[in-house]
């Protein structure tokens, strides 16, 4: 059965969803990390952690974005799973609100109870038998998420609702859309997988031999742990290093 009353608490996507303990383990990770590299780059305890303690900090906000993105990226695939479904049901003539529930059985198939594209497809079939314009719902919808393709749908669909007798056309067209953008997007994402990994081992060479060199070379890098010139080289490899490091990630980072 579909829950017939729209949720009442909409989803707001872009919070993070993230729970208590993975903000922790986050934290954790990024302390740890910013500690292991300002000891290889300076060999101070209390510098090391201090930005540890920074560099955990940063993580956490880097997680919560992580996450965020990733919910909306799944979204916006269990979307077009929804077009789909919704599609095929109406090119076999179901009527609109019969689409929908058809919809939500094969989406039950993949997704489970509670999910988001579930949760709003009951929302959004509580608020049609409400009377309330199902391109609002979607408008709706398309506001919380900020997801281009939902909010396109939605824009389509408030103008050719209760116009047009071409429904199906449109909800198949745009499926077809949406359908084209993620293919084109998934094979650069292919492209890039073998770069990002090339970069991060090229980001992470540097910090071996530091460390390799600096803890096992015999004293031969002790003259940048020990006087002021080698801290300023320090510092000036610390931040080319947290500089390629943020260029990398934003090179890798294509958005269409």
């Amino acid at each position: 059965m579909i829950n017939q009353e729209a949720s009442t608490a909409a989803a707001d996507y872009s919070r993070s969803p993230c729970s208590v303990m993975d903000y922790v383990v986050a934290y954790i990770i990024g302390f740890g990390a910013g500690f292991l590299i300002l000891l290889i780059f300076y060999r101070l305890i209390i510098l090391s952690l201090a930005g540890g303690l920074v560099f955990g900090a940063v993580n956490v906000l880097a997680a919560a974005h992580s996450a965020v993105k990733k919910r909306k990226l799944k979204l916006r695939i269990s979307f077009f799973d929804l077009l789909e479904a919704m599609s095929v049901s109406m090119r076999a003539g179901g009527t609109l609100l019969k689409s929908l529930q058809n919809a939500r059985e094969d989406l039950l198939l993949m997704y489970p109870v509670g999910s988001d594209i579930i949760t709003e497809l009951d929302a959004i079939t509580g608020k049609f038998n409400n009377a309330v314009p199902l391109s609002e719902a979607f408008s709706d919808l398309a506001n919380r998420s900020g997801l281009e393709d939902i909010a396109s749908f939605a824009t389509i669909y408030a103008t050719i609702e209760g116009k047009s007798g071409r429904t199906d056309e449109i909800v198949r067209e745009t499926q077809q859309i949406i359908a084209d953008k993620m293919e084109i997007e998934m094979e650069i994402d292919t492209l890039m997988t073998a770069a990002k990994s090339e970069v991060n081992m090229m980001l992470l060479m540097p910090l071996i031999i530091l460390g390799v060199i600096g803890y096992a070379g015999a004293g031969f890098m002790d003259a940048i742990y020990t006087t002021g010139a080698g801290r300023i080289v320090s510092t000036g490899g610390l931040m080319i290093f947290i500089l390629s490091f943020v260029m990398a990630r934003k090179f890798s980072n294509v958005k269409l």
